[in-house]
């Protein structure tokens, strides 16, 4: 087992490229794994790709494009308009059940074959936009539950599970990649790179943030 070793679930877009800087900060090794899951912008899985070749990390794709059949939500089918805010009482129809736990679960098998125990991801609690898979309980719960599943200690590290989106831009600017993560990242869920469409719910609330962080940053 290498602890100074780290995989990190990479989307390409603006939270797991923060992620994956910071990563590189605290672990001698990184390496980078996305997944194709039948999402309608795979665009983001070449951006990624690109990234981490600019960042030096081993870069690898899985297709788990079962995930995207064993629900319906607005970012794997095309038939469905996306919920512009969140429904009251539901969980908005962007949310792809079992995203996380599916990413998590393979991401420590594929980690484990590797000698990795130290497991990074992008989620945030305090922006998490009503995905269950997304709080600090499910995160514990699921270390938890690969340990004893698999039999190992892994860590699942959520640097961003506490600060809201202009702290992510501040961190992103910390490590120096602020420019590149906001021209080269996708975040927006109508495929647009960069600053997005500007009307979907990713894109106003990476722009939300980053003109808080600008505001507070003069």
């Amino acid at each position: 087992m290498n602890k100074e070793a780290a995989l990190v679930v990479f989307s390409g877009g603006q939270d797991s490229t923060t992620c994956l800087f910071w990563a590189k900060k605290h672990f001698k090794e990184v390496r980078a794994l996305s997944f194709l899951y039948g999402q309608k912008h795979q665009k983001e899985v070449e951006l990624a790709r690109g990234i981490a070749a600019r960042a030096n990390v081993p870069f690898d794709v899985m297709d788990v494009s079962f995930i995207g059949t064993l629900g319906r939500n607005s970012l794997t089918d095309a038939a469905m308009e996306m919920d512009k805010e969140k429904p009251e009482g539901s969980v908005p129809n962007t949310f792809v059940p079992g995203r996380n736990l599916f990413f998590l679960s393979i991401a420590a098998v594929y980690a484990c074959e590797r000698g990795i125990r130290q497991l990074v991801t992008g989620v945030s609690q305090t922006d998490f936009s009503g995905y269950p898979d997304c709080r600090d309980a499910f995160i514990k719960s699921l270390n938890v539950t690969l340990d004893l599943a698999m039999d190992e200690h892994f860590v699942i590290h959520t640097p961003l599970m506490w600060i809201d989106k202009a702290a992510t831009w501040a961190l992103a600017d910390e490590l120096g990649v602020m420019d590149l993560i906001r021209r080269e990242t996708l975040t927006c869920y109508n495929g647009i790179q960069g600053d997005g469409c500007g009307e979907c719910p990713a894109c106003k609330l990476r722009r939300e943030g980053l003109e808080k962080y600008l505001k507070q940053s003069l």
